[in-house]
């Protein structure tokens, strides 16, 4: 990611430290993480529109492009959470990535391997 993602992720999460109401004593971060719960359901509920699953409520008009802009706000929801948790959000996922793509390219490796 760039570093304009990371600077708007930064002013959201400024906003919302700044504007977001929450009960006395209430770990900001708790509410930041249970809000991808949150924006994961929108993006289900934009999958049965798409798909028309629900026969109640038929087939959505825009289909796929409302489950593009839900996982946009969940992964926007989630780089907020990250930015909550951890000073350095970006060197955090950086690294998670990294991480993911190593085991994941060891594991089609060794089984190509195993294979040959």
């Amino acid at each position: 990611m760039d570093a304009a993602t990371w600077d708007n992720i930064n002013k959201l999460r400024a906003w919302l430290d700044s504007e977001a109401s929450l009960p006395p004593g209430t770990d900001p971060r708790i509410m930041r993480v249970l809000k991808i719960g949150e924006e994961f359901g929108e993006v289900v509920e934009a999958v049965h529109g798409a798909l028309g699953a629900n026969p109640r409520k038929g087939q959505s008009e825009n289909g796929w492009d409302d489950v593009r802009e839900e996982l946009c706000d969940t992964a926007v929801t989630t780089l907020l959470a990250l930015a909550t948790v951890t000073a350095e959000p970006g060197k955090a996922l950086d690294e998670r990535l990294r991480f993911l793509v190593e085991r994941n390219t060891q594991s089609v490796n060794a089984a190509a391997t195993k294979v040959s």
